[in-house]
């Protein structure tokens, strides 16, 4: 019988969450411990990127955010019965931690924890403390943070320790950047894990606005919407540059790697990559989210001169190609940035983590 500590992950259903959920699995498994994934069936798209020791568990969930009264309606029944669901798993198989990273599907795996007195903490990715996290943050044991600074009410004690990323993205940290030049550059544009209308919108007609010798230059990989990916490929044919438009990207952590210019909304995740690996970057919050909690994640690159960010208002194809036509031509400027980038970056983000799980089963 396997009587190593288990840990159970609880993540919502995005990149977002996900990503750095999968990043603490990887390194808890190499110190020994079971992992369990608590996640809904959205959440359960991510799970081929965890190793294949993690067992995944899909929880009934729900989410206010998703349009219709009727799903409005069910959401409180989809939770609940996701409560019932991780109640009968934690009773029969007791974990020795449970981590909260938040979104609606971490509440079942947390609710629980809470309820049945099991050593628990969160891990907030964003500046600003999200609607789930925040949920639990009064009765959670540790509360630890991804982006500095984030906006946590006065009375919680929160450790920062910066945002985990996989194992394929640290094996690129501090890789070498290769300054723009008068060669193949590769320009990549990322909106998140479901891609940015805004961004197939603009970014191929600030390519077209480009000057012949950076634009003859330049590949182009871009995450698209599904519904964007062929009008988006065929604007980039259209003016004859070479163009990589997908709705995923499975092998990010190369994608940044090979780029002289990172082109992306500013999700925690999508920053902590761009930091490890040390590119420059342009990036354009996302103006909906409610908490504005994009911009919070992108100051820290953005005032040590790593980024620019241009807000949707001025996420123009004039002003995109100004920026993108600055860095490009000025190989000392790249860089600068790439440099900053990486002087941002917490490679050790999960090994602090693992140290805090293990403070926690010993009671420190």
């Amino acid at each position: 019988m396997n009587d190593a500590p288990v840990l159970v992950l609880a993540a919502g259903g995005t990149g977002g969450h996900m990503f750095p959920a999968q990043a603490v699995a990887e390194t808890m498994l190499l110190r020994g411990w079971q992992v369990i994934l608590s996640t809904d069936t959205r959440g359960s798209q991510y799970s081929a990127g965890f190793p294949e020791e993690v067992v995944v568990e899909i929880v009934s969930s729900g989410t206010f955010a998703r349009p219709g009264l009727i799903n409005k309606i069910f959401v409180p029944f989809y939770i609940l019965t996701g409560i019932f669901a991780a109640y009968r798993g934690m009773r029969r198989r007791r974990p020795n931690v449970v981590v909260g990273f938040g979104g609606y599907p971490a509440i079942p795996a947390m609710g629980t924890a809470i309820t049945l007195g099991i050593p628990c903490m969160l891990h907030e990715q964003n500046g600003v403390l999200g609607r789930v996290n925040g949920l639990f943050a009064s009765r959670a044991d540790k509360i630890i943070s991804g982006t500095r600074p984030t906006r946590f009410p006065k009375n919680l004690k929160v450790q920062y320790v910066g945002n985990p990323v996989r194992q394929a993205v640290l094996k690129k940290h501090g890789s070498c950047y290769i300054q723009p030049g008068d060669y193949p550059m590769d320009l990549l544009v990322i909106g998140g894990s479901q891609g940015a209308k805004i961004l197939s919108d603009i970014i191929p007609k600030a390519v077209a606005l480009l000057l012949e010798p950076i634009r003859q230059n330049l590949r182009v990989s871009q995450q698209a919407r599904v519904e964007d990916c062929k009008r988006v490929s065929e604007a980039y044919a259209k003016i004859g540059v070479r163009a990589d438009v997908q709705s995923f990207f499975h092998d990010i952590p190369d994608r940044i790697n090979r780029a002289q210019l990172v082109v992306s909304r500013s999700g925690a995740s999508s920053i902590a990559d761009i930091s490890i690996i040390g590119r420059p970057s342009i990036l354009v919050p996302l103006a909906a989210a409610i908490r504005d909690e994009q911009t919070a994640n992108a100051q820290e690159l953005v005032s040590s001169g790593a980024a620019i960010l241009l807000t949707e208002d001025q996420f123009t194809p004039e002003n995109v190609a100004d920026q993108i036509q600055t860095i490009l031509n000025d190989g000392k400027k790249a860089q600068s940035m790439a440099d900053a980038a990486l002087a941002c970056a917490k490679p050790n983000a999960a090994v602090d983590i693992a140290a805090i799980i293990h403070d926690l089963v010993r009671g420190i």
